[in-house]
């Protein structure tokens, strides 16, 4: 394999690690997701995506698969790409949709009734609440209340809460409150502090456990270890 070749398929497996799954917030390389990425001397891209299951959510496998594209679409000098998922019920229909560049509604039509935007913004959110929560974990014992981003410890978990709320179009900067509601982006009220911050530890302690089911299932169906998981 040559350095080019070697080159570009970084290039696009670093651009795989930018999808997140939409549910569980974490890069589809890292959970595991990504079965096949190769790409050839001629630029010629081959991507393919698995599941835990073969009856995961289509919403989710569309969501991501669509994301899939689009960042590896973006890869200065590939010449094609050919990105499939692999083994679940709708495999051909998200193909197919996502191939012809078709929305949600187009893609399955006369079963869908909306597009996913909203599904999306809903999962950002919750991944603005798990955020919060891991960040407020850090704190030793400050009050979180009175806190703006800037008053937090630099870390990679706030580097992603801040990245979280900057998908929302909410107030990410350091003089901004570290808790606030997510659909709203307003400060959250120091009354309403400790069932804000109870809620976002059940939205963080929830995604972690789920991401824990989906990471036993994938190994289970494709008898991976743990090591083979991240590799493609």
């Amino acid at each position: 394999m040559t350095t080019l070749v070697l080159g570009a398929r970084a290039a696009v497996w670093a651009a795989l690690g930018t999808v997140r799954d939409p549910e569980l917030d974490e890069p589809l390389t890292d959970l595991g997701f990504v079965a096949r990425c190769e790409v050839d001397d001629e630029g010629h891209a081959v991507i393919r995506l698995r599941l835990p299951t073969y009856f995961c959510a289509p919403n989710f496998a569309f969501l991501m698969v669509a994301d899939a594209y689009d960042a590896v679409a973006g890869v200065p000098g590939l010449t094609s790409l050919d990105i499939r998922l692999d083994d679940h019920f709708a495999s051909d229909v998200i193909n197919r949709g996502v191939a012809a560049r078709h929305g949600f509604v187009a893609s399955f039509e006369g079963e869908a009734a909306d597009e996913l935007d909203t599904l999306r913004y809903d999962f950002v959110r919750k991944a603005v609440l798990a955020g919060t929560d891991r960040v407020c974990r850090s704190l030793a014992g400050r009050d979180p209340t009175t806190l703006t981003l800037g008053e937090v410890p630099p870390s990679p978990d706030l580097d992603r809460l801040r990245a979280r709320r900057r998908e929302l179009g909410l107030p990410a900067e350091d003089g901004d409150p570290l808790l606030l509601d997510p659909a709203t982006g307003r400060a959250v009220d120091p009354a309403d502090a400790k069932r804000h911050l109870a809620f976002a530890r059940l939205t963080r302690t929830s995604m972690e456990a789920n991401s824990g089911v989906c990471r036993g299932m994938l190994r289970a169906r494709y008898a991976l270890t743990e090591d083979e998981e991240g590799t493609g």
